[in-house]
C-alpha cells in the first residue's frame, strides 16, 4: 500500500473498474430476493446539487448493503426531459441570436434541442459516477426515449377511456416569459414592495360608495363583483346591492363569501375571476362573468378597451388619472407582500384563465390514501405521511398540458369541426365525423405527468418484461419533501391505476441541506456549494460520509466539519490498515483471539453489527455514520490496533490472522458509506480474490460479550488519567493495554484523585438533578435525555474506580 492515501486516484480507478467488471449490473434472472430503487430522475440540463448528492449517498448505502447481503439488486438511473428548463436554455440562445422559437418553427426547435442535449445534456450522470453511485448505468433511461413516450401516451389514453380526462377553461399559473402554464413547483414566491390602492366604487342606487383595496389596479377592468365576509357587519346593509366598477362603469353585484379576509384592506374585496385563483373559485360558485383583461404576453388585451396593448404599468397610470378626475382614488400606501415568479424566466406569474387538459384525480387518490393509512406505504419521517394525506384528501384536478414544444406531444387530434380524437398513434380519421383532415394538439405534457410512470415505465411497461416482473414494485423511494405532491403521490396513483400495485413500500424524505448561514443554497445568492468541488478537495468517500453524518429528519445547515471528519476517518483507516498489512504476507484472515483486546474488538464489531442493521432498516443514516466512526476510529484504530501493535510488529501469527479477520469485517461494514477506500484496502489483502462490493455481509461472532465490562475499566482509567492525571488500579493485562494506548510515561502529571472524586460527585448531582426534572425529561429530545443518563452511569463507574 502507498504510504499516503490519494482519494482522487483510488476513487477514479474503482469507479471505472466496478462498472467495467459489471458489478452494478442487474440481472432479472439472478437468484436472490429482489431489492430495487428507481433513482429520482434529475433534470437532463442540471448539475449535481447538494440535495442530489445526499439523496444518492442515501440510496447507495441501501443498494450496496443489500447487494452484499445477497439480494438481486437493481438501482435504475436516468433523467427527465425537463420541458421548461430546456426551453429556457434554448430560448435564451435564440434570443441572443436575435430570434425566437416561433420564428424558428417547431420542427427546427426540437431538432436544435436534441443537438444541444447530445453535447451538454446528462452531465449529472457523470457526476453521480464520481460520487461512487453504483447505479446500473447500462440501463440508463430518458423520459424522451421512444419506449418511454409510448408508455406516457398509453397512460393518457387509459385515463381518457376511464373518463378522467377533459378540457376546461380554468385559472393557471401563466408565465409570460416562457409562454406556458407552469406548476406550483416552478413558482418562487418572493416578497416585493408594492402599493396598496384604495378605490371608491359608487353604489348603483346613488346612496354612497364602497371602498375596495387592491395591489393590481390594472385588473379593475376585469371586476365581476365586490365581495364581503358574511359576518362583517360593516357591510350588512350593502349585500345584494350593485356597485359601479371604476373606468368601465360596469354594474356588478355586492356578494358575500367566507373566503374574504375581513382584515385585508377595507374588508371589501374586488372579485376578478380572470386574474386571481381565489376570485376564480368565488366567481365559479357565484356564477360570475369570467373576464380576462391581461393577455398571454402580460399586456392589456382587447377586453381592456382603449387600454389594449399597453403594459400593465402604463394602464395603471391611465386608471389612476381617471380615478383622480372622478374623485374615486381614496389613498395609496406602501405594501409588502409575496408574489409568484417563474423560477426559470424570473417573470411575474400571471394568474390567467386558459384552456388546458385536466385529469380528474379523486378516484385515483382513494387507493393511495388507503395505502398510507394502512401502512402499506410508509413515510420516514412519519410526519410526512400526514403531509401526503392532506394533499391527497383535498386533491384537485391536474393540469397536465404545457404550451411548449419540447416534450411528449398530447395525442389529441382535431377535425375542422373541433371534434377531438384521442389515440396512442395518429388516427386516419376523426372518430366522431370521419373527417380525414386532422391536426394534432400543439401542447405537450407536464414533465411530472411522464415522471409519474418512472418506477415501472423504466422497466418496460406497458410490456410485461422480465425486468418488470422481477423488480416491480420497487422497495424504496428517497426524495425531498418539495415534490411529495408533484411526484411521490402521483407515482402512487399511477402505479395503482396502471399496474394494480403501489410502486414502492417505503418513502424516505431526506433533509434539505441549507447553506452554513441557514439560507437556501443558491448560485444567485452566492450560497451554493457544489458537491463536485467537495469531491475534488476531500474525495467522494469523505463527501458521502459527511453528507450522511449531517443528515436528519429536519433541514440541516451544511457543515464542512463533517466532510473533514470523513477525510480524517479515511486517512486513519488507511494508515492502520498499512500497519496490519505490512506484516501479513502469507497470512490468512481467521479470528484466533488470544488477548482481551482481540476478544473485546470482536464484541465491539458484534455490537456494531446490530446497530448498523437497525440504522439501515430504520433509514437512520446519521446514526449509521456515527456508529461506523466510533467503531473504526475509536475502537479499532485507537484502542485495538494500539494495544495489538507490539504483537503485530513481532509477526505473531495468531495476532496477524485475527487482525486481518477483524479488518476484513470492519471494511465490509464501512463499504456502503465509504466504498472506494475500503475496496482499495480489501484488494491488498494477501492472496485476495474477488471484490468487496460483492463480498457477503458478515455474521456476528457472539462469543465475547462478557469482555466488555473488563475493557471498560481500562477505558474509564484512561479517561480519568487524561482528565486529572489520577491513576487507578488495574490488573496486569489491563495495565498492558492502558500503557500501550495511553502512554502515561510520556505525560508529566501530578494526579489528584481527591479533586477528581469531588468533581465527579458534582457532575453526578448536576445530571441527576436534570433527570429528576420532568420538564427536561418530557420536553428534551429523547437522545439528549439518554445521553444524560449515560453520563450519570459513566460518572458512577469512574467514581467507583477511584474508590469514591
Amino acid at each position: 500500500m502507498e504510504s499516503l492515501y490519494n482519494p482522487k486516484g483510488v476513487e477514479e480507478r474503482w469507479q471505472r473498474t466496478w462498472e467495467e467488471e459489471g458489478h452494478y449490473r442487474a440481472d432479472p434472472d439472478a437468484p436472490g430476493e429482489q431489492f430495487s430503487i428507481a433513482l429520482p430522475p434529475p433534470n437532463v440540463t442540471g448539475n449535481l446539487h447538494m440535495g442530489h448528492a445526499l439523496n444518492a449517498s442515501t440510496q447507495d448505502v441501501l443498494v450496496r448493503a443489500h447487494r452484499m447481503r445477497g439480494f438481486n439488486v437493481l438501482w435504475q438511473p436516468g433523467y427527465d426531459h425537463a420541458s421548461i428548463a430546456v426551453h429556457a436554455v434554448i430560448e435564451r440562445q435564440l434570443l441572443a441570436e436575435g430570434t425566437n422559437r416561433f420564428e424558428l418553427g417547431r420542427e427546427a426547435f426540437v431538432e436544435r434541442t436534441w443537438r444541444w442535449l447530445e453535447e451538454y445534456g446528462g452531465i449529472v450522470i457523470g457526476q453521480l459516477r464520481r460520487l461512487g453511485a453504483s447505479l446500473d448505468y447500462s440501463r440508463e433511461r430518458f423520459t424522451m426515449d421512444d419506449d418511454y413516450i409510448r408508455a406516457v401516451l398509453r397512460f393518457f389514453v387509459h385515463l381518457h377511456e376511464r373518463g378522467f380526462v377533459y378540457r376546461d377553461n380554468r385559472i393557471v399559473n401563466w408565465c409570460p416569459g416562457c409562454s406556458t402554464a407552469v406548476s406550483d413547483l416552478e413558482v418562487d414566491h418572493l416578497d416585493v414592495d408594492d402599493a396598496l390602492t384604495t378605490v371608491r366604487y359608487p353604489l348603483a342606487d346613488g346612496s354612497g360608495s364602497i371602498s375596495v383595496a387592491t395591489v393590481r389596479p390594472a385588473t379593475i377592468l376585469g371586476d365581476a363583483a365586490v365581495a364581503v365576509h358574511p359576518a362583517d357587519e360593516r357591510y350588512s346593509d350593502l349585500i345584494g346591492k350593485e356597485a359601479i366598477v371604476p373606468y368601465t362603469e360596469r354594474r356588478v353585484p355586492i356578494i358575500t363569501d367566507d373566503r374574504v379576509d375581513p382584515a385585508f384592506g377595507t374588508g371589501a374585496l374586488k372579485i376578478t375571476p380572470g386574474h386571481d385563483a381565489t376570485d376564480f373559485e368565488i366567481g365559479r360558485d357565484a356564477g360570475l362573468l369570467d373576464l380576462t383583461v391581461i393577455g398571454l404576453d402580460g399586456r392589456m388585451n382587447e377586453n381592456a378597451g382603449d387600454l389594449a396593448g399597453m403594459t400593465q404599468e402604463d394602464a395603471e397610470g391611465r386608471i389612476f388619472e381617471w380615478l383622480r378626475q372622478h374623485d374615486q382614488l381614496e389613498k395609496r400606501e406602501s405594501y409588502r407582500h409575496s408574489v409568484g415568479h417563474c423560477n426559470r424566466s424570473k417573470d411575474r406569474i400571471e394568474p390567467l384563465i386558459t384552456e388546458q387538459w385536466y385529469v380528474e384525480m379523486r378516484e385515483m387518490a382513494a387507493p393511495a390514501i388507503a395505502a398510507i393509512r394502512e401502512g402499506r406505504v410508509r413515510f420516514t419521517p412519519e410526519n410526512q405521511a400526514s403531509v401526503a394525506l392532506d394533499w391527497l384528501e383535498n386533491i384537485r384536478p391536474w393540469n397536465v398540458s404545457r404550451q411548449l414544444w419540447w416534450g411528449q406531444r398530447i395525442p389529441a387530434w382535431y377535425c375542422a369541426d373541433r371534434h377531438v380524437t384521442i389515440a396512442e398513434t395518429e388516427p386516419s380519421a376523426c372518430a366522431e365525423c370521419g373527417s380525414m383532415e386532422l391536426s394534432q394538439d400543439e401542447d405537450v405534457f407536464d414533465t411530472w405527468f411522464s415522471s409519474a410512470l418512472w418506477p415501472f415505465a423504466t422497466l418496460g411497461w406497458p410490456d410485461q418484461t422480465r425486468e418488470l416482473e422481477t423488480y416491480f414494485p420497487t422497495d424504496v423511494l428517497s426524495t425531498g419533501r418539495d415534490i411529495i405532491f408533484l411526484w411521490v403521490t402521483r407515482m402512487m396513483m399511477a402505479g395503482q391505476e396502471l399496474t394494480g400495485e403501489m410502486p414502492f413500500h417505503d418513502v424516505i424524505i431526506h433533509s434539505i441541506v441549507l447553506a452554513p448561514d441557514g439560507r437556501r443554497m443558491s448560485k444567485s445568492l452566492g450560497t451554493g456549494i457544489e458537491p463536485d468541488d467537495l469531491i475534488a478537495e476531500h474525495g467522494a468517500d469523505a463527501t458521502r460520509y459527511g453528507l450522511l453524518k449531517m443528515s436528519s429528519t429536519q433541514d440541516v445547515r451544511f457543515s464542512a466539519g463533517f466532510i473533514e471528519e470523513g477525510r480524517k476517518l479515511a486517512n486513519k483507516l488507511w494508515n492502520v490498515s498499512r500497519l496490519i498489512l505490512a506484516n501479513a504476507q502469507g497470512v490468512t484472515p481467521e479470528a484466533r483471539p488470544q488477548t482481551i483486546e482481540e476478544e473485546w474488538m470482536i464484541a465491539r464489531l458484534d455490537a456494531a453489527h446490530t446497530q448498523i442493521a437497525e440504522s439501515i432498516e430504520g433509514f437512520e443514516f446519521a446514526r449509521l455514520a456515527g456508529v461506523l466512526y466510533r467503531t473504526t476510529f475509536d475502537d479499532f484504530c485507537d484502542w485495538y490496533a494500539e494495544a495489538a501493535k507490539p504483537r503485530l510488529y513481532d509477526r505473531d501469527s495468531d495476532a496477524l490472522a485475527t487482525a486481518l479477520a477483524l479488518l476484513e469485517r470492519l471494511l465490509t461494514y464501512l463499504h456502503p458509506i465509504m466504498p472506494h477506500v475500503t475496496e482499495e484496502i480489501w484488494t491488498t489483502f494477501p492472496g485476495r480474490q474477488g471484490r468487496l462490493i460483492r463480498s457477503p455481509w458478515p455474521e456476528p461472532d457472539g462469543r465475547f460479550a462478557d469482555t466488555q465490562p473488563r475493557f471498560e475499566e481500562i477505558q474509564n482509567a484512561a479517561e480519568i488519567f487524561r482528565r486529572s492525571g489520577a491513576v487507578i488500579e488495574l490488573d496486569e493485562d489491563q495495565l498492558r493495554i492502558f500503557d500501550a494506548v495511553v502512554k502515561p510515561d510520556r505525560v508529566r502529571t501530578d494526579g489528584d484523585p481527591s479533586a477528581e472524586i469531588e468533581r465527579l460527585r458534582q457532575e453526578i448531582t448536576r445530571a441527576e438533578g436534570m433527570l429528576a426534572n420532568k420538564r427536561f425529561t418530557e420536553r428534551a429530545p429523547a437522545d439528549v435525555v439518554e445521553a444524560e443518563r449515560e453520563k450519570v452511569a459513566r460518572y458512577r463507574r469512574e467514581l467507583e474506580a477511584l474508590g469514591g
